[in-house]
């Protein structure tokens, strides 16, 4: 059997921590920043995890 390939997309958007949970950076912060509040913009700097529903359908993109 072939080896699977890494969907590049999803690499360059997530990545795995050490327990295998998925992280993702937050939607929303390309342009448009003028009406949304300096409390919202620093919210969307950080990083966050993928919701559990969503994990196994990422982890299937990133085999390795």
């Amino acid at each position: 059997m072939p080896k699977m390939k890494t969907h590049r997309g999803a690499a360059k958007r997530f990545k795995k921590n050490k327990s295998g949970v998925v992280k993702r950076y937050r939607a929303y912060k390309s342009h448009i920043l003028e009406k949304k509040s300096p409390k919202r913009k620093r919210r969307l700097r950080k990083s966050t995890l993928v919701h559990k529903a969503d994990q196994k359908r990422i982890r299937q993109l990133l085999p390795y």
